[in-house]
Parts: C-alpha cells; structure tokens; sequence
C-alpha cells in the first residue's frame, strides 16, 4: 500500500509509535535548523547579485521558454 493515502496513515502511525509524538515536529525542526536561509524565498542577495525572488524569474522564464521552443514555426 505505499503510496496510498492509507499506508501514509499507516506509516505515520508505526513512526509515532517506534518514536514518540513528536517525531514529525523533531525531523522538521532538524530540517529548519540546517537551513541556510538560502532558496527562492530568501531576500539576501547572493554572489550572482540577486535576491532568491529575481533567481526565481530568471529560472521561470528559462523553463517557460524552453517548454515552447516545440513549434520552431512560430
């Protein structure tokens, strides 16, 4: 059943039991903790000069134009 939303159910439930409640709040801080504030959301420039909002765009637009280049009759 994996993949299902049963066994999701399921697996939550056998990780709760073999570690605690709070096993899911545990490994999300632990992935919150060894961010490096970096990403499209982070408003720190970076070495390009640009904010993660502007590195996003520019990504965007890459994959947008990328995507149509299909029909070359255009």
């Amino acid at each position: 059943m994996s993949g299902t939303k049963t066994g999701g159910i399921k697996a939550a439930k056998t990780n709760k039991k073999r570690y605690g409640k709070g096993f899911y709040r545990k490994i999300g801080a632990m992935g919150g903790k060894s961010s490096r504030g970096g990403g499209f959301g982070s408003e720190l420039r970076g070495k390009d000069g640009m904010t993660g909002y502007e590195r996003a765009r520019v990504a965007g637009a890459k994959g947008g134009k990328t995507s149509r280049k299909t029909n070359e009759n255009y």
